[in-house]
């Protein structure tokens, strides 16, 4: 068992204020929400909402709940008294083995009067000189229980800038909650990875920035000098090979050993023409600082047309026409 608070997800949209208009969605105004859907006995987030953490949703009249997936949305019934609340969500934990996973979970709190009082206040009119923050505060999935184990989703009122309303963002950050179950969903990142010092997954910015076919000129040449560097190779899936944006998973990496690292950089640092090619690579290796601090990127493929891109900090790139050669130095470390 596991004790804890609310976390509330804020999705950063932009920090500055903007009016928020005349929307009315106060009392005798907009579309007001309906009772609650009561449903007979809460079983578990695992049957009752197998998706919730996976995709951003925040209860309200406005998008309404796909019929046969979750029970309607509303306002608590006056004949229904809540004495438990259920959250349900998904969180990344360090897995078993090392790596790390995505953990569904099951949060249960029973000291929720001020919750509930916050959900029974009345939509907050917004007025055209409301000032409205750009960030986008998600809550979690919530269920409300009574003592008879019936369950509802409660409509969270909302603030002036179409937001819940603080009162209810405040009840649901202090609730005192203990999970009661856990699932792991999937793995986020396999211990190799987590070893080597890589991401699981990456995205193929050769294939982007020459996805359009054409032969690009050969980059400047660049000193064969750098920090030491970290090696990661991606594998793209076939379904994503020569799309707008491959993305490739975790093979393998760590430390680029010295010895190699030097002939790589001089083999980055040519000025042969760029092929007009288009095949697309299906594995590609990503250098980056092995420090993590500021440098240049570079990726190479190791298949396909062989090019290279070496990324500036301060935005750009510069393309070359790797070979054979440079892909024999970029294997396993």
């Amino acid at each position: 068992m596991r004790s804890g608070r609310t976390t509330l997800t804020v999705a950063l949209l932009g920090v500055a204020l903007s009016g928020c208009g005349g929307t009315d969605n106060g009392p005798g105004g907009g579309d007001r929400p309906g009772p609650a859907q009561i449903v007979e006995k809460w079983t578990s987030c695992a049957e009752a909402a197998p998706q919730a953490g996976a995709i951003l949703s925040v209860p309200t009249t406005g998008a309404p709940t796909p019929a046969g997936v979750e029970p309607r949305i509303g306002r608590i019934d006056s004949a229904f008294t809540p004495v438990a609340a259920v959250l349900c969500g998904r969180e990344i934990r360090p897995g078993a083995g090392g790596g790390r996973d995505q953990v569904a979970t099951e949060r249960r709190a029973t000291q929720i009067d001020s919750l509930v009082a916050a959900l029974r206040l009345p939509d907050q009119e917004s007025g055209r000189d409301t000032a409205c923050s750009l960030e986008m505060l998600v809550p979690p999935w919530l269920a409300l229980l009574d003592d008879r184990g019936r369950w509802l989703r409660p409509y969270l009122p909302s603030g002036g800038c179409g937001k819940p309303r603080p009162e209810v963002l405040a009840a649901l950050a202090e609730l005192s909650t203990t999970t009661v179950d856990s699932r792991v969903v999937e793995q986020v990142e396999d211990p190799a990875a987590e070893a080597a010092g890589c991401a699981q997954r990456w995205t193929d910015l050769v294939s982007v920035e020459t996805r359009d076919g054409r032969p690009r000129p050969a980059a400047p040449a660049t000193s064969p000098a750098a920090g030491p560097l970290r090696l990661c190779v991606y594998e793209v899936p076939p379904a994503q090979r020569g799309g707008g944006k491959p993305a490739g998973d975790f093979v393998y990496g760590g430390p680029l050993p010295a010895e190699r690292q030097a002939g790589v950089l001089r083999a980055l640092s040519n000025r042969r023409a760029v092929a007009d090619c288009a095949t697309p690579a299906s594995r590609f290796a990503v250098l980056r600082p092995l420090d993590g601090g500021t440098g240049p990127d570079r990726y190479v493929e190791l298949d396909g047309c062989r090019r290279f891109l070496v990324t500036a900090s301060t935005g750009g790139g510069q393309l070359g026409q790797g070979d054979d050669a440079l892909a024999a130095l970029l294997g396993p470390v």
